[in-house]
């Protein structure tokens, strides 16, 4: 058994940051060359927490950036005006990529991904769609989609 420590997260092994016993040839032929762990020697102990501090500071920015962003969207609701058939049917659909390039269009930086629609939008009505701007934000944005005129 060889003693690592992870830099990521490993299903059923553990988790970034942790010391873990492997057999050496797992170490050895895929954590090793993969990245995915080093050899707990003190040197490599010593530079893995520099660099642990560094990425904590990093996702403690990232996740204040979107908690300010969230505050700017809360409250905030996008308009589709669009072509729809008698029943309320849309020709055609409105996506999370339209959602996202409305926002973009409307000043706000946010990734199609980060949008959380199901499924595509095809009927009028009022929506409330989930945008997850980081692993601990998401902020609910009101989507119209109303008859063209």
């Amino acid at each position: 058994m060889v003693e690592l420590i992870l830099r990521k997260d490993v299903p059923d092994l553990g988790r970034a940051g942790e010391m873990v016993q492997v057999r050496a040839g797992y170490a050895r032929n895929y954590l090793i060359p993969q990245g995915i762990g080093l050899p707990a020697t003190e040197g490599n102990r010593k530079s893995f927490e520099d660099e642990r501090a560094q990425v904590e500071k990093a996702a403690e920015r990232e996740r204040d950036q979107a908690k300010s962003l969230s505050a700017e969207l809360e409250g905030h609701s996008v308009t589709f005006s669009v072509r729809a058939g008698e029943e309320g049917q849309l020709f055609g659909s409105v996506t999370a990529a339209d959602i996202a390039e409305k926002l973009g269009s409307d000043g706000f930086s946010v990734e199609r991904r980060f949008v959380k629609l199901e499924d595509p939008i095809k009927e009028l009505g009022v929506y409330d769609v989930p945008v997850r701007l980081h692993a601990d934000v998401e902020v609910v944005l009101k989507v119209w989609v109303v008859a063209e005129k």
